[in-house]
């Protein structure tokens, strides 16, 4: 591989160094030609799956901006590989990097099920919604073999206790006779992405999930049944998907969505390096425009960590997003109603049944 092709398939296009290291290599261009000519590839582009065994598996989340006070991620890495992710810092926390290593070793935390239950059993715990995915998505490719997301969800039912759900899989559907039963009680609340209704910016941006096609699909297939679900347009990217927001809002309502949310992109630590090589390379006539523009949305940077903006971003740009989602809202979803989780059930399920008395 050169350094100026395209890696199909995966959206960071190189490694990044890991903050953390003190070391780091390059990979030279004489070696990047031997291994050419040799026919060999110069670094393992097949997905290493790692297992770890973490002591807890329910995490507290402080961050006022991200509307979820407990998160459970089954997966830290994730196969899908959006190139904007902002969980692509966080891998450098287990030891890798934000790039390539972010999709390539994935860390998979078998133990999670005991770990839950031990959890919802604890007589210190009260019931609270707990989000699978508040980091790396539940659904990604690995849990179609290993199951872990549907064991989870089996212990939620199990207990009575409130979940919700991010991702971008169409992976969910196999699940929807939990889902079902969960929804009977109020137990459950799906929050499906739905970044673009264009295939290409989806095959680009998003390289190894499910198609537009099949979100949509699943979208209708779990609204139909019963089973609320919110659509995210997250993130929205000045110039690639901004233009969209009308349609793709319509769209999610005729499908049967109940509420619509949205973020701003924004570039922080290793992610903004990695954006603007993929930019270059996936889009080069756009990429300057592009980058400017997110940057606008930020004070005049990439990198925005300020709690209560940085999420939404401010000026010019990110007013008229804003305002384009509270038409939509009002055009669209204007009686739709996203519902509260039922809290209540679980306490008298603690033991794994209903109590009597």
């Amino acid at each position: 591989m050169r350094g100026n092709d395209f890696i199909k398939g995966r959206g960071a296009q190189e490694q990044v160094k890991n903050r953390f290291d003190a070391l780091s290599y390059q990979m030279r261009d004489d070696f990047l030609n031997y291994c050419a000519a040799e026919g060999e590839e110069a670094a393992p582009s097949k997905t290493a799956f790692l297992d770890t065994f973490p002591k807890t598996i329910v995490n507290k989340v402080t961050s006022p901006d991200v509307g979820m006070e407990f998160s459970l991620n089954p997966y830290q890495g994730c196969e899908h590989g959006c190139v904007y992710c902002y969980a692509r810092n966080s891998h450098e926390y287990w030891g890798f990097g934000p790039g390539l290593d972010f999709e390539q070793k994935i860390l998979v935390k078998r133990n999670a099920p005991q770990l839950l239950e031990a959890k919802l059993r604890s007589k210190s715990w009260k019931a609270a919604p707990i989000v699978l995915s508040g980091n790396t998505d539940c659904y990604q490719p690995v849990e179609r073999k290993l199951e872990i997301t549907r064991q989870l969800l089996q212990i939620f039912l199990k207990y009575r206790h409130p979940v919700g759900i991010i991702t971008k899989n169409a992976l969910i559907q196999r699940d929807l006779d939990i889902l079902q039963e969960l929804a009977k009680d109020n137990l459950v609340r799906v929050n499906l992405s739905i970044t673009s209704l264009e295939e290409k910016n989806r095959q680009l941006l998003e390289p190894r999930t499910a198609s537009i096609k099949k979100r949509l699909q699943t979208l209708e297939l779990l609204s139909s049944k019963g089973i609320p679900v919110n659509v995210m347009m997250a993130p929205i990217i000045p110039s690639i998907n901004s233009h969209e927001i009308l349609p793709l809002v319509k769209e999610i309502s005729e499908r049967g969505a109940c509420g619509v949310g949205y973020t701003v992109v924004r570039l922080n630590g290793a992610i903004g390096e990695i954006f603007a090589s993929w930019i270059r390379k996936a889009m080069p006539g756009k990429a300057d425009k592009v980058l400017h523009q997110i940057a606008e949305c930020h004070g005049g940077s990439l990198n925005d960590s300020r709690f209560g903006t940085r999420m939404k971003g401010d000026g010019n740009i990110a007013d008229q997003v804003a305002q384009q989602f509270a038409i939509a809202r009002k055009l669209y979803l204007k009686d739709r109603e996203r519902p509260v989780l039922n809290c209540d059930l679980h306490e008298q399920y603690k033991d794994g049944q209903m109590k009597l008395f």
